[in-house]
């Protein structure tokens, strides 16, 4: 995991306007979401896993299923996981799609690093000016 500074964290946003912003720049919102915190992820590379930029959020009013729910973006940080590609060991009857991730936090090629850099450049753009 690396983080990345940003101006954007610590600004607070209502859920749904940072959504209507987010997706066109294609983030996803992942599929962990809790009703107190969550994630946009930008996917930068699938090859040997997925590399993605990740925006953390916080809820400051309401929960993440409300209508009106405001959030507060935290540090974006760029993170690697590579799955398992072959059989589960843990899974009943031996396969299970949901895979926990071989290396949840896997090492990050520093090629990589101007390109989350020049993405929270642009959410920073969009979202502060």
């Amino acid at each position: 995991m690396i983080p990345i500074p940003s101006a954007i964290d610590g600004q607070s946003f209502l859920l749904q306007e940072l959504e209507q912003v987010m997706k066109p720049l294609g983030y996803v919102i992942n599929g962990g979401w809790e009703y107190d915190h969550g994630y946009f992820d930008y996917k930068i590379d699938d090859r040997d896993g997925y590399l993605f930029l990740r925006i953390p959020v916080n809820a400051v009013q309401g929960s993440l299923d409300e209508r009106g729910a405001a959030v507060r973006i935290g540090t974006p940080f760029m993170l690697r996981q590579v799955f398992q590609a072959d059989v589960d060991d843990h899974a009943e009857g031996g396969l299970n799609q949901f895979s926990e991730p071989e290396r949840r936090d896997a090492e990050i090629d520093p090629a990589f690093l101007d390109i989350g850099a020049s993405l929270v450049k642009e959410l920073e753009d969009v979202l502060l000016h």
